[in-house]
């Protein structure tokens, strides 16, 4: 009896192999976490996630939601979006442009007035609105008497007169040439070449020039020089008599004299630099011919690449 009821025990003493552990039953029991956006692992009943654990557990925000709804709204309505009135024709500016440089006395109704004549009809506030951004001030301010401008009324009017010389190729005597040049049209007069420029010779040349104009001598008011012992009071006078006032350059400022300077240099290295002079009969002859090319057919980039025809309007703008 005692051998079944140690049996029995041993039986009832076994332990169940799907039970859990003795300690494990005697401890309370711990609910798993659910799901959500609080740590892993972490009980509800712990109280709200903090924000840190919020913001390192979003994927985007709504910052960035809001910028693909506008991405996406963009992407659907394509048609083009037009603010206020459609923008002035380039060329239309370009001539307001023009208008209000070459003319600064001209206001913002002047050259809306000027237009409709070249067959654009537009504001004065659309005038005001391109010269503004072109940073062109207005007709009060634009007006004022600027040297490039002086001198662009002023060319038609001005004559200038020079010496320079040329060696000849065998004898290498030096020839002296006198040239004037009419600003304004770019038109060259061979005055004379010599190799003595006296003072009487000079003004026999001066009155030559102006026999050589004739009724355009009226057309000039002043004759620019430098201060060459071949230019005496006598040589200022025959111009004086004309209208025409002499003005000198300052010593030693070839610049002053700046076109017929370029003359000079353009002559030089299109002809004379060239040609192997054999005297000054040659020399004249030459210089004959380029002068007619260079008075009737070079073109010339200071007045837009327009030909020097002696009988041209005054006016022509300067480089």
């Amino acid at each position: 009896m005692d051998r079944t009821a140690r049996t029995v025990g041993g039986i009832q003493g076994r332990r169940d192999p799907g039970a859990p552990p003795r300690d494990s039953r005697a401890a309370p029991h711990q609910p798993k976490a659910a799901p959500g956006l609080g740590r892993p692992g972490r009980d509800r009943r712990a109280g709200p996630a903090p924000p840190e654990a919020l913001r390192a557990n979003r994927l985007v925000t709504p910052a960035t939601l809001l910028r693909w709804r506008r991405r996406l709204v963009r992407r659907h309505w394509t048609y083009p979006h037009q603010h206020g009135r459609p923008p002035i024709d380039a060329q239309v500016a370009a001539l307001i442009e023009r208008m209000a440089r070459d003319n600064p006395g001209w206001g913002y109704q002047r050259i809306q007035g000027e237009l409709p004549g070249l067959g654009h009809k537009i504001g004065a506030s659309t005038v005001r609105r391109v010269l503004t951004g072109l940073r062109i001030p207005p007709a009060p301010r634009r007006a004022g008497s600027a040297w490039r401008q002086f001198l662009r009324t002023q060319a038609a009017a001005v004559l200038a007169c020079d010496f320079f010389p040329v060696d000849c190729a065998v004898t290498l005597r030096r020839v002296y040439v006198f040239f004037a040049i009419e600003v304004g049209s770019r038109y060259v007069h061979i005055l004379g070449t010599t190799a003595n420029p006296d003072g009487p010779w000079t003004v026999q040349q001066a009155r030559n020039l102006l026999m050589d104009l004739g009724d355009l001598t009226d057309r000039f008011r002043f004759l620019i020089r430098d201060r060459a012992g071949q230019f005496t009071s006598a040589f200022d006078a025959v111009f004086g008599g004309a209208g025409i006032q002499v003005v000198k350059i300052p010593p030693r400022s070839p610049r002053a004299n700046a076109y017929a300077e370029r003359w000079v240099g353009t002559v030089r290295s299109e002809v004379t630099d060239r040609t192997l002079i054999l005297g000054q009969h040659h020399l004249r002859a030459v210089l004959d011919e380029y002068a007619t090319h260079y008075s009737q057919h070079r073109p010339h980039r200071a007045r837009n690449l327009i030909r020097p025809a002696r009988r041209s309007a005054p006016g022509w703008p300067l480089s």
